[in-house]
């Protein structure tokens, strides 16, 4: 089992092979910690967090970045729906301090919403983040205030990626169960 102890261990990673692999239950040690090192205590009254709270995570779209084995990222994704539209919440995405700037979020969140989508279930991917990160890996912006979170979110940071690229300006209403129809 990689922990982040063995994470802080490589302060100066040499470069090494990038992967992914769905997580396990012997990475959540792992997980808590880099989130609790990324996102700090405030992360519980983060509004993404609520929605996790409301809507439990799919462990089968929570992925784990590895540097030549060494675990250095990790992501969830949450289903929801959004005026009967089924989708995803992605997130928390982090990356150890010590493995930033290598492309293992970018690699993480393409990977998570390709897998997600596959599945031909949800239509889309949600996010809350910057759009200078996401924006060029497919993620559009949102109509501004279209999209009910419970809790205060930027909308200018609300993203989506869907195939269908008008979803982004059209998807309105609150966040609600995965399979809540419409």
């Amino acid at each position: 089992m990689t922990t982040l102890v063995a994470a802080e261990a490589a302060s100066s990673p040499a470069a090494g092979q990038l992967t992914v692999r769905a997580a396990t239950a012997a990475d959540d040690v792992f997980v808590d910690e880099l989130q609790a090192i990324a996102f700090g205590p405030g992360r519980f009254a983060r509004t993404a967090f609520r929605v996790r709270e409301m809507f439990p995570i799919d462990p089968s779209l929570s992925l784990i970045a590895e540097v030549d084995g060494t675990a250095c990222g990790s992501v969830w994704m949450t289903p929801i729906s959004v005026d009967g539209h089924k989708g995803y919440l992605l997130g928390p995405l982090a990356t150890h301090p010590n493995f930033r700037k290598r492309g293992a979020g970018k690699l993480l969140a393409r990977e998570v919403a390709k897998l997600a989508l596959a599945r031909g279930e949800g239509e889309f991917v949600l996010l809350v983040g910057d759009q200078d990160y996401y924006c060029p890996l497919g993620w559009e912006i949102t109509t501004p205030g279209n999209i009910q979170f419970p809790g205060p979110v930027d909308p200018t940071r609300v993203l989506l990626l869907a195939e269908d690229k008008g979803l982004a300006k059209s998807l309105k209403g609150e966040i609600a169960a995965f399979d809540l129809e419409a």
